[in-house]
């Protein structure tokens, strides 16, 4: 562990939930990523997002699928896409992301607590 955080830093990330809708080649980004649309429900709406995980990802098998994503942090511009949030995930031995899921369907929106 790099260093503890308090309950109230943990509060201040909003993890949420998301259904990804449609998913779209992303030629102009630095590393291979897809851009991925991503419903959060009524509360957030959808939301875009940049992601790095095109080397064990298909775009078909992510249609439908439910990610976990940072919510909060304010718009990033990468290259001419306005990536919106952050969908979390994890590297796996050879370095590749592997997405952050749900075990089961929760409502979109549904935050980490």
């Amino acid at each position: 562990m790099e260093h503890l955080i308090s309950w109230a830093d943990f509060e201040h990330v909003d993890l949420r939930v998301g259904t990804v809708l449609k998913i779209d080649d992303f030629p102009k980004a630095k590393n291979p990523a897809y851009q991925l649309t991503i419903d959060f429900g009524a509360e957030i709406g959808i939301l875009r997002s940049s992601a790095q995980i095109t080397a064990i990802y298909q775009k078909e098998e992510l249609i439908g699928k439910q990610v976990v994503a940072v919510v909060n942090f304010p718009k990033k511009q990468i290259a001419n896409f306005m990536s919106e949030c952050l969908v979390t995930g994890f590297e796996n031995e050879q370095g590749e992301i592997v997405i952050t899921t749900v075990e089961r369907t929760v409502p979109n929106g549904a935050r980490l607590k």
